[in-house]
């Protein structure tokens, strides 16, 4: 346990002038969300006298029983799914937003792409889908899947991006346009620049949106592989523990993901977060 200074003399210590390590406050966290769980799993009993959620132990021996092989076959199809969602639907939000940065008439017809995207039922989009794609060969992404985890992404992408380019510092493109620089290049030298921070933290908050999206996806069918379906035969056969350590093994995955490009953002732009370049 460290503090982040000295309290003055003679004065109490208190709560705010203590800061837990960030290993304290995770052990902390996960140990509390355990001890619920064990809890909840004692006493939440269906009139049979079964326990109508299973614990830990049980979700870790269903982990244990169904295997490496199981887990891999299933989760590398959806994480494919998700990363080719994830690069074109991030990469068609960046386009928009340095083409509406261009050429600024297009923001409103930009804005309700990105708004149509994030409002029209996902579940909606996924029947039409189905009828679009093909059955995609055993082992392969499905184009369902691929479409639902570009447009989870592509509505916080626009809007970050756009905010963050349009934060660059006026005097820096002033002074670009008096020496007769373009807005390519004020777009090149100072907004992209100023909105890398926003920039990267859209392309963090992507990562688990993109998984869900494709995880989502796989409950529509025409799939023989992956985390939904997978989830939906544990269901149609009462495999309730089953069920509990493919949603336990998602959650850890997107959180994975998730560090990991914020760990990537520490790194292209430390500024973001307080650490020196």
């Amino acid at each position: 346990m460290t503090t982040t200074e000295a309290p003055a003399k003679g004065r109490a210590v208190h709560w705010e002038d203590i800061k837990l390590p960030a290993w304290v406050t995770g052990v902390i966290g996960v140990g509390s969300f355990l001890i619920i769980w064990w809890i909840l799993s004692a006493v939440w009993i269906n009139p049979s006298g079964k326990s109508m959620i299973p614990s830990p132990v049980d979700v870790v021996v269903a982990a244990v029983d169904n295997g490496w092989d199981y887990f891999w076959r299933n989760f590398s199809v959806t994480l494919a799914e998700s990363g080719i969602g994830y690069l074109w639907g991030n990469g068609l939000a960046l386009v928009l937003a340095f083409i509406v940065l261009l050429v600024p008439r297009l923001e409103g017809i930009a804005m309700q792409i990105a708004i149509l995207t994030y409002c029209v039922p996902i579940v909606a989009i996924g029947m039409i889908a189905i009828i679009l794609f093909p059955v995609p060969e055993t082992g392969e992404p499905s184009g369902t899947a691929v479409l639902l985890a570009a447009l989870s992404v592509f509505f916080t992408t626009v809007v970050g991006a756009l905010l963050g380019l349009k934060s660059a510092d006026r005097t820096s493109l002033d002074l670009i346009a008096v020496y007769g620089g373009s807005k390519l290049t004020q777009l090149r030298k100072v907004r992209l620049i100023a909105a890398l921070p926003a920039i990267l933290n859209g392309l963090q908050i992507a990562v688990p949106a993109a998984f869900l999206g494709a995880v989502l996806s796989e409950f529509f069918g025409k799939i023989e592989a992956g985390v939904g379906m997978a989830m939906m035969l544990a269901m149609q056969t009462a495999q309730s523990d089953l069920v509990w350590a493919l949603a336990i093994v998602s959650g850890i995955v997107a959180l994975l993901g998730f560090a990991i490009v914020g760990f990537i953002a520490r790194l292209v732009a430390p500024w973001s977060k307080g650490a020196s370049a």
